[in-house]
């Protein structure tokens, strides 16, 4: 009884203890990311109905403008890796951290679709005197660029959708996301992972992601993991990700009134977003779409296969006439 007596007193401390010590790892950890990952472009402040937010933009080049916009728990280093500097001979390229991720700021519930967060970039983009741009969206990305077409035809000369989610689809999203829809989720998980993940960790987890094709080296460092760690980078992130669903199933059935050119490019091995229920009923379903299939590619061409990419949107722009 002494025994069963003094565990019943040790486990809640040795509980509180872990807990006490996952906050001042994750916080400490956040903090390090933060320093060794500072914003390298300009921070806007961008007001509208929803209110105001913080936008950072990563700005490059000169010529038609240019806008990328990134997918789920990244930012605007996932094209200034590599793509940014083969586009801005001929482009003003400007890559956006989208609300809540990077160093962008928090729409609170109003960033929770793709149609609230072009309500701020397109405030964001009118400070930086944005005429006709090209857009392009990757992944998560693709749903917020079909938004900003649908919000404001008449501003985009045409659109890039690049392994893009733009249509509903049946089925989960996996364990991590349903787990973020629950408090101990957001309020448990959340921290143990900040404060605990490991190097090795994430690189599996981005391996998968550029599955089949491998991830170029130098990423992980590039896009600064640490960032996309933080806490409540993590929840905004599942948040955004978690409701996206609700609000493809109410884009998709519009795309067929666009009229800009859109180019889309898609591998035919990308199990993140399938080919089949994305790209191809895109292409069905908007007579000025044009699909680039690539063959055994994954979800990251941008990165495995930039001159595919970079051709579409030379294609875009040309058929746009910005040039």
């Amino acid at each position: 009884m002494p025994l069963v007596a003094s565990l019943i007193v040790l486990i809640p401390a040795a509980v509180a203890g872990f807990a006490g010590a996952t906050v001042r790892r994750a916080r400490l950890r956040e903090e390090r990311a933060e320093a060794e990952s500072p914003p390298r472009g300009m921070l806007i402040k961008a007001r509208g109905d929803f209110g105001a937010v913080t936008i950072h933009a990563e700005i490059a080049g000169e010529g038609p403008d240019l806008i990328l916009i990134h997918g789920a728990s990244g930012n605007a280093r996932e094209f200034t890796f590599r793509l940014t500097d083969r586009l801005k001979s001929r482009y003003r390229v400007i890559a956006f951290d989208r609300p809540g991720l990077g160093w962008s700021g928090d729409m609170g519930a109003a960033g929770n679709s793709p149609q609230g967060q072009v309500a701020a970039l397109r405030a964001a983009a009118a400070r930086l005197g944005v005429h006709r741009p090209v857009v392009l969206g990757q992944s998560y990305g693709g749903a917020v660029a079909m938004a900003w077409a649908l919000a404001a035809p008449e501003e985009v000369a045409a659109l890039v959708i690049v392994s893009g989610a733009t249509h509903p689809w049946h089925g989960g999203l996996g364990l991590w996301y349903r787990l973020m829809r629950s408090w101990t989720g957001r309020n448990v998980v959340v921290p143990i992972v900040t404060a605990w993940a490991g190097r090795r960790r994430a690189k599996r987890v981005i391996e998968a992601i550029f599955a089949p094709q491998k991830m170029p080296r130098g990423y992980l460092d590039h896009i600064g993991i640490g960032l996309i760690l933080r806490r409540e980078t993590l929840r905004i992130n599942a948040r955004q990700v978690n409701a996206l669903l609700r609000h493809v199933t109410d884009l998709a059935p519009r795309y067929a009134r666009l009229k800009m050119p859109i180019e889309i490019v898609h591998g035919t091995a990308d199990s993140i977003v399938p080919i089949g229920i994305h790209a191809e009923r895109m292409v069905r379903q908007v007579p000025g779409a044009n699909l680039t299939r690539l063959e055994g590619v994954g979800h990251m061409p941008h990165h495995t296969h930039p001159d595919e990419v970079i051709a579409a949107i030379h294609r875009a722009s040309a058929r746009a006439g910005t040039r």
